[in-house]
Order: C-alpha cells, then sequence, then structure tokens
C-alpha cells in the first residue's frame, strides 16, 4: 500500500494543478534520494506504530473461530491490554517495521522511476495533461504493486502469525525466524507466500478504489471551498494539508467498505492451518469462513481496519508529501 501512498501523492498534486500549486508537484529528479529514502522510514515507522495495534485487533478477529470474532474493536482491544499488557497490542510490530524498511524503499523508488518514465513516453501520444498524469500514475502504480507484493507478502505472513499466536489453535513461536523456519519446514517457501496470488489479482482494483475515492473527494471539498480552474486564488499550505488529509480519510474509509471481504480472506489463508488435507486455498478458506459465521464473516474486523484505513488514508497524505518537501534538493 506504500506504492499506492505514494502514487497518490503526485496524483493529488496534479489534480491541484488548475489551482496554481505547481511547488507541490515534486517529481524524483528534484529529490535528494538518501535523504528521500532516511526521511521516509523515519516517518513511515513512527505512522506504522501508531496504527499497529487497530492492524492486530483486526487479525485476531479475522481468525478467530468464536469469541473474540463477534466481539467489538474495542472489547478485543481491552481484552489483549488485560491479557497481554502493551506488548500484546504490538506483537509483530518490531518484525514489521524493519522488514518493512526494504520493502518501502524498493516500493517508492519503483514507483517514482516507473512514473517518470510513464510520463516521458505517454508524450508521444495525443492525450490532455490530466490524462497523461492518470496514465502515468497508473502504470506506475501496477509495477510497484508487483514489485512490493513479492516483498510484502512474506513479510505479512510472519508478521500476522506473530499477531495471532496464543490464539486456541495456533502455535507458539519464538520470534520472527521461528515462524520462518517453521513454514518452510512444513510447506517449502511456497509456503510464505500464501495469498500472493489474491493479493497481486486485488491490489490495483483496492488502489483504483482508494484513489478513486480520494480524487473524488478531494475535487469535491475544493469546490466547496471556492476554488476552481478559473479561479485566482491561491490556497495556502494549511489548507492544501488539510484537504489531502480529509480526502484521504473519505478514500480510505470507502476502500474498506469493499475491501474488507478480501483482506478478511486473505489473513485467515496466510495464518490458518487447520483445513484438512490438501494445501490451504481461497475457496477452502472462504468455504470455512462461511461455514463458521455466514456473510458476516467476511466483515470480521471492519471496526479496526475500517478506522485503520481512514487514519491510514489521512496520515499517508500529510506523511508522503513532507516527506517530499523536506528531501527536496537545494536549488543550484
Amino acid at each position: 500500500m506504500a506504492a499506492a501512498a505514494a502514487a497518490a501523492a503526485d496524483t493529488s498534486a496534479a489534480s491541484t494543478t488548475g489551482l496554481a500549486l505547481s511547488e507541490a508537484s515534486i517529481n524524483w529528479e528534484r529529490l535528494d534520494k538518501t535523504k528521500f529514502h532516511v526521511i521516509g522510514a523515519f516517518l513511515f515507522t513512527a505512522q506504522q506504530g501508531v496504527l499497529h495495534p487497530t492492524a492486530v485487533v483486526k487479525t485476531r478477529m479475522q481468525v478467530a473461530e468464536g469469541g473474540l470474532s463477534h466481539m467489538s474493536g474495542f472489547v478485543v482491544f481491552r481484552k489483549i491490554l488485560r491479557s497481554d499488557g502493551i506488548p500484546g497490542v504490538f506483537r509483530g510490530f518490531g518484525t514489521s517495521a524493519v522488514g518493512a524498511l526494504p520493502g518501502r524503499i524498493l516500493a517508492l523508488t519503483s514507483l517514482e522511476m516507473s512514473k517518470e518514465m510513464a510520463f516521458k513516453y505517454s508524450e508521444h501520444f495525443d492525450m490532455s495533461d490530466a490524462s497523461r498524469i492518470a496514465v502515468a500514475n497508473g502504470v506506475a502504480g501496477l509495477v510497484s504493486s508487483i514489485f512490493s507484493s513479492s516483498y510484502s507478502v512474506p513479510l505479512d505472513v510472519v508478521c500476522q502469525r506473530l499477531m495471532v499466536q496464543g490464539l486456541p489453535g495456533m502455535q507458539t513461536y519464538r520470534g520472527p525466524f521461528d515462524v520462518i523456519n517453521k513454514v518452510v519446514r512444513s510447506e517449502g517457501l511456497r509456503g510464505l507466500y500464501r495469498g500472493f496470488g489474491i493479493t497481486l489479482l486485488t491490489q490495483s482494483p483496492a488502489s483504483a478504489l482508494w484513489w478513486s475515492s480520494y480524487g473524488g473527494a478531494q475535487h469535491a471539498i475544493w469546490r466547496s471551498l471556492g476554488y476552481g480552474i478559473d479561479t485566482q486564488k491561491k490556497p495556502s499550505h494549511s489548507e492544501l494539508i488539510a484537504v489531502q488529509a480529509t480526502a484521504g480519510t473519505i478514500a480510505g474509509a470507502c476502500s474498506s467498505i469493499i475491501t474488507t471481504p478480501i483482506d478478511t480472506i486473505k489473513t485467515r489463508l496466510q495464518v490458518m492451518d487447520n483445513y484438512g488435507s490438501g494445501r490451504p486455498s481461497v475457496m477452502k478458506t472462504t468455504r470455512l469462513l462461511l461455514r463458521e459465521d455466514g456473510w458476516r464473516g467476511l466483515y470480521r474486523g471492519f471496526g479496526p481496519r475500517f478506522l485503520n484505513m481512514s487514519l491510514w488514508g489521512t496520515s499517508m497524505i500529510v506523511t508522503y508529501e513532507l516527506i517530499k518537501r523536506l528531501s527536496v534538493k537545494p536549488e543550484q
């Protein structure tokens, strides 16, 4: 998702070019790459830490066979605090934070470079600037999604197993390397790629939905504030941040409603082993989930996921724009 985050930040800037905000559009060539990745690693890790407890609650609700799955997110959160304390709501964070650093660099670099290339090659086609920007961001998001998923899926498998250890029927691990060792020993390397297909096939539509909601919300907000293509009024940086944050919140909320069933299936596929005979699959996972809870089971963990994606959308946009502004090369 970090890849989609980056694409949207520039889509956001591009969508406001009619508002005389050219300084908000910062391309790859204008960035100090070292500073960009160092500052990005620090700020995105901090953001990830703030939101991690909602991910733990959501994951536990999605994989629990009873009890937790029927409780509200706040009740599950308090239950984890009572039984495991603060470390319980941060299970898997160390592995996720450290492990995500190489993947984040890979995702952001592939996104920015592929976007530059796509924008350059689209000059040969007869299309408007708005269309060129949309095509370039779409290609970049697709390329970055493929690269990042190849790295992030094994990391998700490890982190989610650490999050749910201790629940009935779940294994206990001594750390991330013990997870890797046990998964590889029982299933081989492909065990670390459980859910890779569904992740890859759904990531692009989910990102498209996120950015479609984000663009529509941002446009509506700008118009309601009296800004438009023909206006000479220029918004301040504080207004820009406020509009981006609000649109990000709306986009995250809309996206969570559509993508929660897919996320529930993917999470259970990655962490659960009680499928009887044969290798776990999307169909087996879906049937098991429907048998346990019916169609409402597909929305297990919806509350925490709704909160997570709404907060993520808001903080991601603000954080990414800040990182880019802080990483601009000094003028020669």
